[in-house]
């Protein structure tokens, strides 16, 4: 069930130059499965009309606590970004649907950029139900990797940098963890990125979701500016997805 809630602020960490997490606490915190949304409120910003909507990096439900990672991106995000502690934020929950996560067999979660963002969560649930998730994560170069240790706490993770300052150079899809077998496989980032991990799951006939990341504004279904076209026709992202299998995209070539 949906909830509007007013978060407190926890903790606002800076991990680099344009990416910070968000800590909130609510002892009404719903459930939340991994790969949902929630819609944040932006105050005192009079440009930032919309809500944002941001991924739910992780849960901590016996905590009541929420993280939120979030990559500045323009005056919305950046107001989000100093945020103080005890300070409240406005939130839409749980929003969306979800991974599915499967009983058995061998998963690969590939991200890249703020993409990676669900991934932790999924690592996590993943882990609980007694799998051994693999995570593939991308950045442009060493500097941009974040939060290491705490994907490393529920998974075997590999790396690429474009400039090959740290892990494999390259792409995620160019990582020599290809040659090894999965039985499913979960994808957040960059549109070029999800299509290029749907083709080697099309082409290794392995089952694949992919979270998409089309702009939003409404976050329920209403407004329709994140309908994206699927073979079963227009569905909304914020509502049918954002998590969708690559079998019911137009994706294949």
């Amino acid at each position: 069930m949906k909830k509007i809630l007013d978060l407190t602020v926890r903790e606002n960490r800076r991990l680099n130059a344009d990416s910070f997490l968000l800590v909130l606490f609510s002892p009404e915190l719903p459930e939340i499965q991994a790969g949902q949304f929630v819609n944040v409120k932006v105050e005192n910003s009079p440009s930032t009309f919309l809500r944002r909507p941001i991924s739910v990096h992780n849960v901590e439900p016996e905590k009541g606590l929420l993280y939120l990672l979030i990559k500045i991106a323009g005056k919305g995000t950046e107001k989000l970004s100093q945020l103080a502690c005890g300070e409240k934020l406005n939130v839409i929950l749980p929003l969306g649907n979800q991974f599915t996560q499967p009983e058995q067999g061998r998963c690969l979660l590939v991200g890249g950029g703020v993409g990676i963002a669900p991934l932790l969560h999924l690592s996590k649930e993943l882990k609980n139900k007694g799998l051994s998730p693999v995570v593939l994560i991308g950045t442009r170069t060493a500097k941009d990797i974040i939060l290491q240790e705490e994907y490393e706490k529920y998974a075997t993770v590999y790396y690429t940098t474009e400039d090959g300052s740290f892990g494999e150079k390259g792409f995620p899809t160019q990582h020599s963890i290809w040659n090894e077998s999965f039985d499913h496989i979960f994808c957040c980032g960059p549109e070029p990125m999800m299509k290029a991990v749907a083709q080697r799951a099309y082409s290794k006939h392995i089952d694949c979701e992919v979270s998409l990341e089309n702009k939003m504004a409404c976050g329920i279904g209403v407004c329709l500016c994140c309908v994206n076209d699927t073979r079963e026709g227009h569905k909304c992202v914020c509502t049918d997805g954002p998590v969708f299998n690559i079998n019911d995209l137009k994706w294949q070539i």
